[in-house]
């Protein structure tokens, strides 16, 4: 079983969080445990989902059926039109779980997705520091209070335009604005509705495609 370690470039993770090698400074406590942190999340196996929140290594199972289902059909809805530009505008760039490196924070959104303007090429990277413009959450029992409690307001902080939170338990749509650095509900819709789903409001979602069937 392959390790972050094996597969990120050390080098890139020490520079984007600020650091260089323990033999050129003199690092104090706090520096030495976000290190560890770091450490530590570069070792975590590929069948879990690892973040760094607030200093903390963060674990999560991979996700079950609904919530990958979710996360999948999203992709799919939105990839065409919105990044291909198959009958609908383009201008997106959406990913399937990238690693987004924000300030001392890795997070790991469901989807994610910077307009064209901003990010007009993908790069070849190991994680993102750009902040993007769109992120998605699907909801998992142990990972909705991380996702609501402390990765919505990082997002918030960093300048996150949109984000949409996702509860195939409960079959629900969340739409999230960020005005004056606060998230504002600009919708909250559930079961088979119809929506137009800011940003992505140029196409019709049929939220019935998001459900895993019983």
């Amino acid at each position: 079983m392959t390790t972050r370690a094996e597969s990120a470039d050390r080098r890139s993770l020490d520079n984007a969080s600020g650091f260089v090698p323990e033999h050129r400074v003199a690092m104090g406590d706090s520096a030495k445990k976000l290190r560890s942190v770091y450490e530590q999340f570069l070792d975590q196996p590929d069948n879990v989902v690892a973040e760094v929140v607030h200093g903390a290594l963060v674990t999560s199972p991979r996700p079950a059926s609904p919530h990958a289902h979710a996360a999948s059909a999203l992709g799919i809805v939105l990839g065409g039109p919105f990044w291909l530009g198959q009958q609908g505008p383009g201008g997106w760039l959406i990913l399937d779980e990238p690693e987004l490196q924000i300030d001392k924070h890795i997070l790991v959104p469901d989807l994610a997705a910077w307009r064209r303007e901003r990010m007009p090429d993908a790069l070849e990277v190991q994680r993102f520091e750009l902040a993007p413009d769109w992120v998605c959450e699907v909801l998992s029992p142990s990972t909705q209070a991380l996702d609501r409690a402390d990765k919505l307001p990082i997002y918030a902080s960093h300048g996150v335009s949109h984000a949409w939170l996702i509860d195939p338990a409960s079959r629900m749509l969340e739409i999230y604005r960020l005005e004056s650095g606060r998230w504002v509900v600009v919708g909250t819709h559930r079961d088979d509705a119809v929506v137009r789903a800011e940003p992505f409001d140029a196409i019709e979602l049929k939220l019935s495609a998001l459900w895993w069937s019983r």
